[in-house]
């Protein structure tokens, strides 16, 4: 089957952040002594793009970015004049598409009231707050820096400078939470009108202040029971729910991770930022990962040893890799995408689909991949069925 070039879009890393949260497994770094250099990150941001055009100019050729995110860390901690230097040098080097999505990631804690239209004039043209709850002592347990009055506030503020496209980041199954309260989190968060409202679980993950001393958690039937009644006030709202942990208005799903769920390009700059890119040339699918530690990816100063790591997939992890993404999405994927986004014929996987149809995991439809309401409740299994 030919492989055919999906959307593209450029993912930012940005990784400070103004305090570490115990429960974060991201790249972010907590700010300590002497400011970071801003200004020679930028810098350095478009010569990692530059070196990346360099390497896949061939895969690249007459290809569109359809969407960038700011992710981190704490993005808006870089000042919007330094986000406009950016963006402007992204044009120059690499065809933006019209209507392309630009997303910055920001805490309440660390915007300061009237920077908003800054990022507006910049380009950035939709904002995702890291809400997590609107309970103070929840915020506490959590490690966030902001009050659930500030996160009110800092939204408002955000809309009154002009935005209309917001992204609002909710937890539930929080140390000691009970069923009224995740409920409460999402009826604030309505409240306040974004456009979207990502809604997720906290898990204890390696490597953080959490999993080395465990808060006290719900257990899964409560998590389970929180899950779905958050998810009936969602779509009593209006949010439709478009993937495991996304809900939107109608018209407003985001486009950036959409791309990602649907196994589609994007370039990765900045420390430890990941990237994936497919070459129609060549039928290759390649993934490749930037140098962790900030430190370290700067004084790499976009050579060689920018580059964390760099690999062809393998044919035989294709199908795992494309079901990871694909199937966190509520209404599916066609198996024609499957196809293209691959370069496998639907046959490769046709054993693996009729175990999972017979377990009740996915829908008997061959031309859709569509999870069941069984199937999304045991999604790890699914995707593990693909596992060559």
């Amino acid at each position: 089957m030919p492989l055919l070039a999906p959307p593209l879009s450029l993912y930012v890393h940005m990784p400070w952040c103004v305090k570490k949260c115990p429960y974060c497994d991201f790249n972010s770094h907590g700010l300590r002594g002497e400011p970071p250099p801003y200004e020679r990150y930028v810098d350095l941001l478009l010569a990692d793009l530059d070196a990346d055009r360099a390497d896949f100019a061939a895969a690249l050729h007459g290809r569109s970015v359809h969407s960038i995110f700011f992710g981190g860390g704490t993005p808006s901690l870089f000042a919007p004049a330094l986000i406009a230097r950016f963006l402007d040098g992204v044009r120059e080097r690499l065809p933006l598409a019209q209507d392309a999505e630009i997303t910055l990631e920001t805490n309440p804690g660390t915007v300061e009231h009237g920077r908003f239209d800054g990022y507006l004039a910049a380009g950035v043209n939709r904002l995702s707050f890291g809400i997590q709850s609107f309970d103070d002592d929840k915020l506490r347990r959590l490690g966030r820096i902001h009050s659930a009055g500030e996160a009110e506030a800092a939204v408002k503020s955000a809309q009154d400078a002009g935005y209309a496209n917001i992204n609002l980041d909710l937890m539930y199954a929080l140390p000691e939470q009970t069923l009224d309260g995740a409920l409460d989190d999402v009826a604030r968060a309505v409240a306040l009108a974004p456009t979207h409202i990502s809604h997720y679980q906290l898990t204890l993950e390696p490597n953080t202040a959490f999993a080395a001393n465990p808060p006290p958690l719900p257990d899964d039937d409560h998590a389970w029971a929180m899950q779905e009644a958050c998810e009936q006030a969602l779509a009593a709202a209006g949010y439709g729910q478009y993937e495991i942990s996304a809900y939107a208005q109608p018209g407003r799903r985001c486009a950036h991770n959409l791309n990602y769920w649907r196994f589609g390009d994007y370039l990765g700059i900045g420390a430890g930022a990941h990237g994936k890119l497919s070459d129609a040339a060549t039928g290759e699918v390649r993934r490749r990962w930037k140098t962790r530690h900030p430190r370290a990816w700067m004084e790499a100063a976009a050579g060689p040893g920018r580059i964390g790591g760099d690999q062809a997939v393998d044919a035989a992890e294709l199908p795992f890799e494309y079901m990871l993404n694909a199937l966190r999405l509520v209404d599916g994927v066609p198996m024609a995408e499957f196809e293209a986004r691959t370069g496998l014929p639907a046959g490769r996987i046709a054993p693996a689909l009729a175990r999972c149809r017979e377990r009740g995991w996915l829908a008997d439809d061959p031309a859709l991949l569509h999870t069941t309401g069984l199937g999304q409740r045991f999604l790890n299994d699914v995707i593990a069925a693909f596992l060559d």
